[in-house]
């Protein structure tokens, strides 16, 4: 995840007063996208789910990442 604005050929969705986007082909692929904030005993972050292969939706650290 990173801050960033709308671009061409991005597909864009708010939930929760949040404005999320994504390219579009990527979320053709990932569709449907679950970002939830946890906290566990290990920390808080975001948890981002979605239905890419575990290898592709992990490429960016996954679970609690902030990339």
């Amino acid at each position: 995840m990173a801050l960033d604005e709308p671009k061409d050929g991005d597909q864009t969705f708010e939930y929760d007063g949040i404005t999320y986007m994504i390219e579009t082909p990527l979320f053709e692929k990932a569709k449907p996208i679950k970002v939830d904030y946890i906290t566990t005993p290990r920390g808080s972050g975001f948890s981002i789910s979605s239905n890419l292969p575990k290898d592709q939706s992990t490429a960016c650290g996954g679970g609690c990442s902030g990339c």
